[in-house]
Parts: C-alpha cells; structure tokens; sequence
C-alpha cells in the first residue's frame, strides 16, 4: 500500500523546538554529505519527488527557502528531466549553511552521479532569495540524471552549470568562471576534459564553448543527452563533431575565433547569448516568462499613447515593484 507522503505546513514555532525534537509524521532524513546537525522535515513536493529539510537553528528565513522550494521543486525536476530525456528519482534536500553562508554562495553538494548514490543534495541557504536554492539544487540534481557519468569532470560541472543557470534565468550569476579562463590565456580544455570539477579554468571554457553551441542554435537539452552518451572520457570537441557533423578537430580554431570576436571579449559564462535562444527559454521559470510579458505589454502602451521616456520608465518600475516582493 502506497502512503505519498504529503507537504506539511509548519510555522516559526516549528523551528523554536529544541534541538533532536521531530514530529511523528516525519520521515527519517537520509545521511547527508557533510550536513551533521538535526533535520527538520518540512515537506514534499506535490509530486512526491522531493522531500525538504531545514536546518531549524537557522529560523524563518531558511524555513521560507525550504518551503519555496517545496513549491517549485517539481517545476525544476520536470525542466531536468526534459533536458536530459530521462525521468529522475525521489531525492532528499536539506537548506542548511554550507561553508558557512546564508546567501547562496556555499554552492551545494551531494555525494554521488546517480540516484540510487546521490540523491541527498546539501544546498546553501539563501536568505531572501529562493531562487537561487531551486537553481543549486538544479546543479545537483542534473548531475544525478548524467547517470554515473560526467560528473566530477569539467566537462559535467559546465553541463551541470548550465542546466541550473537555464532553469534559474541564471540567478547564480556570481559564480561566473568563463572571464577567468579568457584572463588566463584560453587554455584548450575543447581537446581535453580536466580529471576535475574544481578548476574554474576548464569550467569557463565548458560553460563558454557550452554557450557558443546554443547560440548557433543547439538546445540544452540535445547537448546534455549528447554528453552524457559520450561519458567521462568524451571531450569537447567530440560534442561539436556530433552535433554540427564537423570534423572535431576544427572546433577549438572554429571557438577561439568566435571568442576573439566578441565586442568586449568574454565578461560573463554566457558570452554568446546561448541562454536567449528559444531551445532554452521553454526551461525558464512561468513566473519570469510572465513578468516579462508584463513589462513588454506596459511599454507598448505606453509608447502607444505617446508618453515621455521618464513616464515609460515609471510604468516599468510599478510592474516589477511587486514582483520585487514576491
């Protein structure tokens, strides 16, 4: 007999329990990567899929990221699941302080690129700002759909990099790695995958090549598929020749020259405009894609009716006031 385990409403005085105290109905959390301390249950996606925790020394901001998430975790497991044309596993997630931080930038974790191995995903509390805790843990959960594969590679960070700033309309902005690997000469990591995720240089590269291919028009989703079929071993370059039907050995000249003509050279992780194209902005969140129509629909009144930039520029402001607050 099937008993889903259904989202639970909890408040402030949820979080003020002392430390150990769970409620009856609360699953037992799993073991997570690093995360020690007690694991407050929050809830389950509707779906059933993803199951939340919260750190409860960290209070009500951290207990809002849980419960947002809890909210748009299955909007980004159905968004991954497209992407990489697979239908993933139930995962566990706990918001807690990774490394310390409160605002996103203590990243996430898991321990391993399969669901069966790393479905407890650690993600950095954000404090007012859900979105990037739904966009790290993205980076997380598409590494479990690359089936054992690419993960721990450069080739797998840029691809899981990727998949969370498509999904997130790139709200984790600041961990930007492509100015880096143009600042420290454009090594080739196109004809090689670095045996590591840690190194921002053969990141950048990923997530600039990554960039390149979508802005000719290749989505995500065909890059991803096409990855992970190529495993740890496939390169760069391997990508190119299956997508474009290009000889491999034209890719790293036939990048090095697009990148050489940027105006301004490489500023961002997406120096190409990959991001805009329509393959990628079917992944973006509704309520994004809405706002913008919302903006788009007041300017074209306004310039309708002939009013004065400054009063365009007012009407703009009072739609994202509320979203501003949302």
């Amino acid at each position: 007999m099937n008993h889903r385990l259904k989202a639970t409403s909890i408040g402030a005085s949820a979080i003020g329990k002392k430390p150990g105290a769970v409620r009856r109905d609360s699953p037992l959390p799993p073991a997570w990567p690093s995360y020690t301390g007690d694991s407050l249950f929050v809830g389950t996606s509707p779906s059933g899929r993803v199951s939340v925790y919260v750190d409860p020394t960290l209070g009500d901001p951290a207990l809002q990221n849980a419960q947002d998430l809890i909210s748009d975790a299955d909007r980004v497991v159905d968004a991954n699941d497209a992407l990489f044309g697979t239908t993933g596993g139930p995962v566990s997630v706990i918001v807690f302080a990774l490394g310390g931080a409160t605002d996103g930038t203590g990243g996430a974790d898991h321990m391993g690129c399969y669901y069966i191995t790393g479905a407890a995903i650690e993600v950095c509390a954000s404090f007012g700002s859900s979105a990037r805790v739904s966009a790290l843990f993205e980076a997380e959960l598409s590494e479990c759909s690359m089936g054992g594969n690419l993960c721990g590679v450069s080739t797998g960070e840029a691809l899981s990099r990727w998949c969370a700033a498509v999904i997130s309309n790139n709200v984790l902005s600041d961990f930007v790695t492509a100015p880096q690997w143009a600042q420290n000469g454009m090594a080739d990591y196109v004809n090689r995958t670095d045996p590591t995720d840690q190194n921002p240089d053969s990141t950048g590269c990923g997530m600039a090549f990554l960039s390149w291919l979508m802005s000719q028009g290749y989505g995500l989703g065909r890059i991803a598929q096409t990855m992970v079929s190529l495993r740890d071993a496939g390169t760069l370059a391997q990508l190119y020749a299956n997508l474009t039907s290009n000889a491999a050995s034209g890719a790293f000249p036939a990048f090095l020259t697009a990148v050489r003509a940027l105006q301004g050279g490489v500023t961002t992780d997406d120096p190409f405009g990959g991001a805009v194209q329509p393959a990628q902005l079917a992944h973006v969140a509704p309520f994004t894609v809405a706002l913008a129509g919302k903006i788009f629909s007041a300017i074209l009144a306004d310039v309708a009716t002939g009013k004065p930039a400054h009063q365009i520029v007012a009407s703009v402001r009072a739609v994202l006031g509320p979203a501003a607050r949302r």
